[in-house]
């Protein structure tokens, strides 16, 4: 065992091996040698930072993503070639640094994996499975509104495909036609892989935790379309402006960019994303010649803060229990 204060030569070739120095950080947590620990912690992050540039590939499979001149190859000979990481290697790294309570390490992760989540959904599915398992709450609720929204887990029947055909002639949004419903699996899978289908491992808690989530922002969304967020009108409005005309125009322009085909476009339950839109559609609104200067800025900074405040609880909307928030 190596001695805090004092390291051989072994240990400084030793910065270069990814997996050893994760082997020496685990070890320097269980034993408490924290000099050590911190050292290879560090090391760890620095060679991430210096070593992360993905380079996604078309014909690479989903559950592996390929890095840019990552170090050493397997055999100890020095490989010219990109070199895969697998979610079973994420995996680990992230597991590493919230054992080792290392936050450089784990933010620099769980960033890297939140963008990789765009790039297929059996990392928004890894991304779930890891938030749930290790409370990473900036990591869940973005992870479960993308397996939400991407993931493919219900097998249509011959109905839904009829009623698909009746209705999508009525409406441009095929989405919001059929509710999102996740199948129950029927073959055991090890959550946050995929199996031989290449469908999404997800457990049955998180099945109810997605249909929780889509029923609370399906919701949020109904009560946002029929009122708009409420401000505080501008001093001057109530000295030199007509207070009632100023809120009717803010409401009529609510109701109708809310139904506009952008906003329909999107998912019911993509709050964030109608939101979004509107805000948007609110910075190319032109004169509103009932609508005061002064309460357009604080009317704009309204729909900002709804659209925060749904961030940055997003994990609670794909919680058990509790209650749901007024916005």
């Amino acid at each position: 065992m190596f001695k805090r204060n004092r390291r051989p030569p072994e240990i400084n070739k030793a910065s270069e091996n990814l997996t050893l120095m994760m082997d020496i950080a685990r070890v320097s947590n269980k034993y408490d040698f924290k000099d050590l620990e911190t050292w290879a912690l560090n090391t760890i992050h620095e060679f991430v930072n210096r070593r992360l540039s993905p380079i996604p590939t078309s014909d690479s499979p989903t559950h592996t993503y390929t890095f840019s001149a990552f170090g050493a190859a397997s055999h100890g000979t020095r490989s010219t070639n990109t070199a895969i990481w697998s979610t079973e290697e994420l995996t680990k790294l992230i597991r590493l640094a919230q054992l080792c309570n290392h936050e450089p390490l784990l933010t620099t992760m769980v960033n890297h994996l939140k963008q990789l989540m765009n790039s297929s959904v059996q990392y928004a599915c890894l991304a779930m499975t890891l938030a749930d398992e290790l409370n990473i709450r900036n990591l869940r609720g973005l992870a479960y509104l993308e397996v939400m929204q991407k993931a493919t887990v219900v097998k249509r029947t011959k109905t839904d495909i009829q009623l698909i055909a009746m209705t999508t002639p009525l409406s441009s949004n095929p989405v919001d036609t059929v509710p999102f419903v996740p199948e129950l699996p029927t073959n055991t899978v090890t959550e946050g892989t995929a199996d031989q289908e290449g469908h999404p491992g997800i457990s049955r808690a998180q099945q109810l935790r997605l249909l929780t989530g889509y029923y609370r922002l399906a919701g949020t969304w109904e009560r946002l379309r029929l009122m708009p967020p409420r401000f505080e009108h501008a001093a001057s409005c109530g000295a030199t402006w007509h207070q009632h005309g100023c809120t009717q125009s803010w409401v009529e322009f609510w109701k109708e960019k809310t139904r506009i085909d952008p906003v329909l476009a999107l998912g019911l339950a993509d709050v964030l994303g109608r939101l979004k839109q509107v805000h948007k559609e609110y910075d190319r609104w032109g004169s509103a010649p009932y609508m005061h200067h002064d309460c357009r800025n604080v009317a704009r900074k309204a729909i900002l803060e709804i659209i925060r405040k749904i961030e940055d609880g997003l994990s609670d909307f794909f919680s058990e229990g509790g209650e749901e928030d007024e916005w």
